[in-house]
């Protein structure tokens, strides 16, 4: 146990004589303080202990070892620090150990701080938003307990909290000591320890879409999110879209370099208008032309961080588990970093868009389609399109071409979801540069020896996702099992079938149930795919063209129910794509997001 040091009084006899006296008045004061506070003297003194190198843990790094990324050189201030402390009138043992980047905290009723039981708090340093010194005027309790210390002094620690389904919460906590060079020695070991997290934004980009969804976006930032901007010292540069394709534009002429990550407001409209404006600004600066399908991107410098203030808010809901803005503020304060694929879309040598959710041909083409022309409904139209096209029951013949994914670890029937720290994605990813290292040194031919798969036929929907697509209406998504950062996408086709099949195939969307167990579906892991249609030219017989007029037309073919007609539209992440005919290619951890993933167990929280 080290005391805090005292001290050193001034030259002269009758200086550190009267020094002495004023000390041991101050002692006796305490101590008067401690019995009306601790009649049973169970206190004992406040003491800093700094544990010896062969006190530290087994496999520990020490904190002067320059291989700990928490080492703070030769100030010693990262060292372990051990106090007993006051947290919410009640005594704590406090511990900070940056070899373990950690910090806990445990009640403790006598004067030593024992071990932590199992109601024990702990606090990741990476999930500390920011430390503050305390002004104790500004606290107000009903007992008066502390009002009779002599002057206690106090820190606070800003952290994230654990919340249900993935909802990450502010807290705060706030520890009490009566002495200030103890407190001080918190501040700083805690403050170096914050500034060692290189990972962490400065200056943000933000772009508020204030006409998406409910029109709420420009309310929910000033409310939930630019106050913890403020409290993290994050200074962001506002920009109100007025028009389309904004934001996009002014990704392509402002100075980005000065930027540590944009940030967008809205919903997935609004995350695609950023990602085409860094993607394309980023490719043009390489030089790359993107209208070349066979192109290797540039991965774009800059993070993206989504603020959920959209109608379905689908790329947020399956990076962070839920739609909430303040758990996505959090996500960006702390700094995470999550990569993500995404797919270019080409017709004939020409870039279409980019995608990285769902690319959508026959169902949900006519939905999309559909309800542009009905937007004057509001939110209600993609129901409404969605009935009719189920009615419909349109279904579409053509020719699908893929290339299947071998690189990967994964299958999109395996059942394991994408989660933080995902293991498919980070093996995916390593065996897919190490057989693009092979085909650069020719050591093995890759695409054009190859096999590419082709299936023929008539579909009512042919799907393609490079993440779940999960959205609160559906919580496991179109593809549970598709990775966010593997280098692929999964290939869904749904056959000809009946309404009713095709009814229990959209209702798996919605519950536990294995969406591909059924003999009409067919899903593949793929990196590249072609699909063509059947010429318009070749359809043959009147019903089939009269079916794509009418609602819930019925058809002679077998099964029933299913009225084949030309030619439906591809729908690129709400956006109805103009050319039937495609060529997409995946392209591995293109962009980053400021987020973790979706947390394996969102129950286990720092607690209170």
């Amino acid at each position: 146990m080290l005391a805090p040091a005292e001290p050193t009084p001034p030259e002269g006899a009758c200086q550190a004589f009267k020094r002495r006296g004023r000390g041991r008045r101050r002692r006796r004061r305490r101590r008067r303080c401690s019995r009306r506070r601790d009649p049973a003297g169970l206190q004992g003194p406040l003491t800093v202990q700094r544990p010896s190198a062969s006190a530290r843990p087994p496999g520990a790094l020490s904190p002067a070892d320059p291989a700990a990324p928490w080492a703070l050189g030769a100030m010693g201030a990262a060292e372990p620090l051990r106090s007993v402390l006051w947290v919410k009138q009640q005594r704590c043992a406090v511990s900070l150990d940056p070899a373990r980047a950690l910090l806990r905290w445990w009640r403790s009723p006598g004067p030593e701080a024992g071990a932590p039981g199992a109601d024990a708090c702990s606090v990741p340093i990476s999930e500390i938003i920011t430390v503050e010194e305390t002004d104790i005027n500004g606290k107000h309790y009903t007992s008066g307990k502390w009002q009779k210390m002599e002057k206690p002094y106090a820190f606070t620690v800003h952290r994230v909290r654990r919340a249900r389904r993935h909802r990450w919460r502010w807290a705060q906590v706030t520890f009490w000591c009566p002495e200030e060079q103890l407190c001080h020695l918190w501040l700083q070991t805690l403050r170096e320890l914050l500034e060692k997290l290189t990972s962490r934004p400065k200056h943000l980009l933000v772009f508020i879409n204030p006409f998406g969804g409910k029109g709420q976006g420009k309310r929910i930032y000033e409310r939930k999110v630019a106050p913890l901007f403020t409290l993290a010292s994050i200074t962001t540069e506002i920009i109100v879209t007025e028009h389309a394709n904004h934001a996009k534009e002014s990704l392509y002429e402002l100075n980005i370099d000065k930027y540590d990550g944009v940030v967008c407001v809205g919903g997935d409209g609004m995350f695609s208008e950023v990602l085409h404006g860094l993607v394309g600004r980023t490719q043009r600066d390489a030089g790359v032309d993107q209208d070349q399908p066979r192109a290797a991107l540039v991965p774009s410098p800059l993070r993206i961080g989504i603020i959920p203030a959209g109608s379905t808010d689908c790329v947020c809901y399956s990076t962070v588990g839920t739609n909430d803005a303040e758990t996505s503020a959090l996500h960006i304060v702390v700094g995470d970093s999550l990569a993500m694929d995404v797919s270019s879309v080409h017709h004939n040598s020409t870039l279409l868009r980019y995608s990285v959710s769902l690319l959508g041909y026959g169902f949900y083409g006519d939905i999309i389609k559909d309800s542009e022309r009905k937007r004057w409904m509001g939110l209600v139209r993609y129901d409404f399109s969605g009935l009719k096209t189920f009615l419909s029951h349109h279904c579409y013949e053509g020719t699908v071409s893929f290339l299947p994914a071998q690189h990967t670890v994964g299958s999109p029937r395996d059942r394991k979801p994408c989660r933080a720290g995902c293991f498919v994605c980070r093996q995916s990813k390593q065996q897919l540069e190490a057989e693009q290292r092979r085909s650069l040194y020719g050591l093995e031919s890759t695409e054009e020896v190859e096999e590419w798969k082709v299936v023929c036929g008539q579909f009512l929907a042919i799907n393609a996702t490079n993440m779940s697509c999960a959205c609160p209406r559906s919580p496991q998504g179109l593809s549970p099992a598709a990775h966010l950062g593997d280098g692929s996408s999964d290939l869904i086709l749904i056959r000809k079938c009946s309404r009713f099949n095709f009814l229990r195939f959209l209702v798996r969307h919605t519950n536990q149930g294995d969406q591909f167990d059924f003999t009409f579906v067919e899903v593949y892991r793929v990196k590249k795919f072609q699909f063509v249609p059947k010429p318009a030219e070749d359809e043959d017989g009147s019903v089939r063209g009269r079916g794509k007029k009418r609602l819930g037309q019925l058809c002679s073919d077998r099964p029933p129910c299913c009225c084949a007609v030309s030619s439906s539209a591809w729908n690129c992440d709400g956006e109805v794509l103009s050319s039937p005919a495609i060529e997409v290619r995946v392209h591995c951890q293109l962009v980053r997001l400021f987020a973790r993933g979706i947390e394996e167990n969102s129950k286990q929280e720092s607690q209170r």
